[in-house]
Formats: structure tokens, sequence, C-alpha cells
């Protein structure tokens, strides 16, 4: 025996499909029936209105009211169709509306695009007539042979029988050809879209694999260049801003951002509130130069935030603080459903106290990638002096002050907030 809460979603089902059969059936027969076998007798009149409904599929190349089915159950739509002024049918009569419909006609399918014929004229020739066909009142309509004279009115067929359907075969295969190809070219550019928001998501070699169905393995990285950011003072402009206000804010800011890393050979891991985490080195190792674009994207990041204004704080500067470390770390995937790219190890940790130990309108690294831009050369590093680090003891660290050849204007100590507004980790 089923529980009973799932006899019921079942029978829900059964009437819900019966209820679809039903969309073909003029609205005077449609009177307390729920599947087409309630339907006791039909009549001429109901038969033009179901032939109508025929024609219209053969037009759109659709079933009946398939656009209508994203955001009407099949039971709303019998409503509509059979009186949507009716109690009944006055929830399905505002979702029609909210979604565009014109709720002064009567709720029948949609014929706007129609494939054949392709005359203009002919078209709105068919539209009439379909309307007649659907008239509330059975009385009104057109008979069988009226709709056939109104038919040859609109489309003249003439010649011998047989080289009447060759010519519509041979219409109708053309027309078909170039039906799908054009959904050939829709589904190609759906097919980028797609490719494009996953490799947003992963690192394309990784998004490669997937895509051919390699399993990614974790995999251990030598040495990569970690950088963490976050905002000095955001707690206290997220209190005096509204939720929407916090998340245009952050989607402003991270627009700005992401746009600067697409000049870098860096991968954006993950964004939590107002703190920012991007890596270069991995997954395809660069050498030694993942230290090189991480420092040079952590100057661009700073020369941005003089440019960039809050919506609805315009006299306020954000106060950026920056973190970095290089090293070894373990990078995977984890997660089917919502799969992320993760990495693991010391690595995260200390470059997450780099930043949490930074001040605002700085970047703050550890002496293993000072060591790696010295070796690159053309870096300017202040060094900080060696200072408690909260888990990793004491740490010799640097400040990056700038870079030959770069000459975006930097924020200046005078406009950082005091030590007193920071809150370090």
């Amino acid at each position: 025996m089923f529980p009973a809460a799932t006899a019921i979603t079942f029978q829900a089902t059964v009437e819900k499909t019966g209820w679809a059969n039903l969309f073909w059936t003029a609205p005077e027969l449609l009177a307390g029936c729920k599947t087409l076998d309630q339907v006791r007798c039909g009549t001429k009149a109901g038969d033009v209105y179901s032939f109508a409904i025929i024609m219209a599929e053969m037009c759109t190349r659709e079933e009946p009211y398939t656009k209508e089915l994203g955001y009407l159950d099949p039971d709303q739509i019998l409503q509509l169709v059979l009186d949507k002024e009716s109690q009944e049918a006055a929830t399905a009569k505002k979702t029609w509306y909210k979604n565009g419909g014109d709720t002064t006609k009567h709720f029948r399918p949609d014929v706007e695009d129609c494939y054949l014929p392709e005359e203009y004229a002919a078209r709105s020739g068919l539209r009439r007539l379909f309307a007649q066909c659907w008239n509330n009142r059975p009385d009104i309509r057109p008979t069988f042979r009226q709709t056939l004279d109104r038919l040859n009115e609109i489309y003249p067929v003439k010649g011998e029988l047989i080289d009447n359907l060759v010519n519509m075969l041979e219409k109708y295969s053309s027309n078909l050809e170039a039906i799908v190809a054009e959904r050939t070219r829709e589904l190609v550019a759906e097919k980028a879209r797609t490719e494009e928001l996953i490799s947003q998501m992963l690192p394309k070699k990784v998004a490669e694999d997937l895509k051919h169905g390699k399993t990614v393995e974790p995999e251990a990285f030598e040495c990569v260049t970690i950088y963490f950011s976050d905002l000095v003072g955001f707690t206290a402009i997220a209190r005096d801003s509204t939720p929407f206000q916090v998340v245009t804010l952050l989607n402003d800011l991270y627009t700005c951002f992401d746009a600067i890393l697409d000049h870098y050979d860096v991968y954006k891991v993950e964004t939590i509130g107002d703190a920012y985490m991007v890596v270069s080195g991995l997954p395809i190792r660069n050498g030694n130069l993942h230290a090189g674009e991480i420092a040079t994207m952590s100057l661009e990041l700073l020369s941005a935030v003089l440019t960039f204004k809050i919506r609805h704080m315009p006299e306020k500067f954000l106060q950026l603080r920056c973190g970095m470390h290089s090293g070894p770390c373990v990078a995977g995937v984890v997660g089917l459903k919502m799969p992320r790219y993760c990495l693991f190890g010391d690595t995260v940790n200390t470059a997450s106290r780099m930043e949490s130990s930074s001040v605002a309108l700085r970047a703050h690294m550890s002496q293993s990638t000072a060591t790696i831009l010295e070796e690159l050369g053309g870096y300017h590093l202040e060094c900080r002096g060696e200072r408690e680090v909260k888990g990793k003891g004491i740490m010799k660290t640097y400040w990056l002050n700038g870079k030959d050849g770069f000459d975006k204007a930097l924020p200046g100590r005078e406009l950082a907030v005091s030590l007193s507004q920071h809150e370090f980790k």
C-alpha cells in the first residue's frame, strides 16, 4: 500500500496529466471534466475549435500552451480557457498578467510565432481565422466549409493534387532545414555560454578534464603564491547599509577586480563576504612567475580602489588591505553537485595571516614571497621587521610599495584609517 501522502501526490500527477489532454477541447465542453474520457460527446462547433488548435500546432511547430506551461499548471490553463473571470481562475489570471498576458482577450494558444505561410498578410489572416474558431460562443464559430474557404483565400493552392503535395513537401523541407539550422545555432551559442560559465567556476584545464569525463585527482604543487584581501571597516559599512546595498557594493567591487584579474596568470579561488582569494602557479605551473603575477595584480587592485565609488556612500573611501605568501599546497575539486576547486595546506593559512596582519591600503607579504620577488627583480620592497603572527610564531615580513614601470597611482598613507579602526586576527 502507498502511504497517504504518496497516494495523494500520485493522484495529483495523474489529474494534471489528464488536464493537459484537454487542451484541444472547446470551453463549453470542459465544465466538470478532468480527463478526456469525461467529455461525454462532442459538437461540430467544438470540432472546429479543436481543428483550429491543431492548425496552430502546425504553424507554430509546438504543442498548445507550450510557453504558458512555463508559469502555469495545466489545470490553471483550463480554468482560464473555461472562464478567465471566474473566482477559480483568479490566481491563474494574475500569474498570466504578470507574465505579459493580455487579460482583456480570451485565453488561447499563442500563435505569434508562425512559420508558415511566409507572407505577412497570410499570417494575419490565419490569426483572425484562429480567433473566429476559438470564439467562446459556439454559434459564432465558422463551419468547416467556411473554414476551408477561408484557408483557400488566405493561402490559395493551384494545380493538380500531386503537384500541390510535392510543392508543399518541398516548402516544408526547406523550412524545416532553416528551423534545424536556427536551433543548431542556438544550441551552439548556449553550449558556448555554458562552457564559459564553467570556466569561470573552475580552472579551464580542470573544466576541460571534467568535460571529457576524466577524473580530476588532487595535485600537489611545490610552490604557488596565494593572495588574500578584505576591507577594513566593512562591518561598519554593512551596519549602515541595507542587505541589497551590501550586495550591490560587493558585486560592483568584485566586477571591477575580476576585470583586472583577466590580465594576469591567476585564478580567483573564491569570495566570502568582503574576503577575496586569488592564486597563481596552479593548476598550470609557471615557474617562479606566480609571485610576480600576484604582486603586480595586488598593486593594480590597490590602484583601482582610488577611483572606486560606493553607490549609496559616494563619500566613503574603501580601505583595501592585502596579504600574500608563497609555498607548497594541494589543490583538488571538491563536491559533485556544485564542484569547487579548493586549496589545502599551511600556505593557505599563512597567506590569510599575512592579510589579517596587514593594514589598510597596503600589500603585506612573507619572507618567501619577498625572496622570489627579489630574484625576479624590479619590485620595491620595504622590510616591516619581525613580528608575532598568530599560529606561526615570529616571522619577518615585508611591504610591497611599487614596481619598476608601474605608473598607476597608488593610495597614499594619508588616506588610510587609523590602526584603532583595524581588526587584527
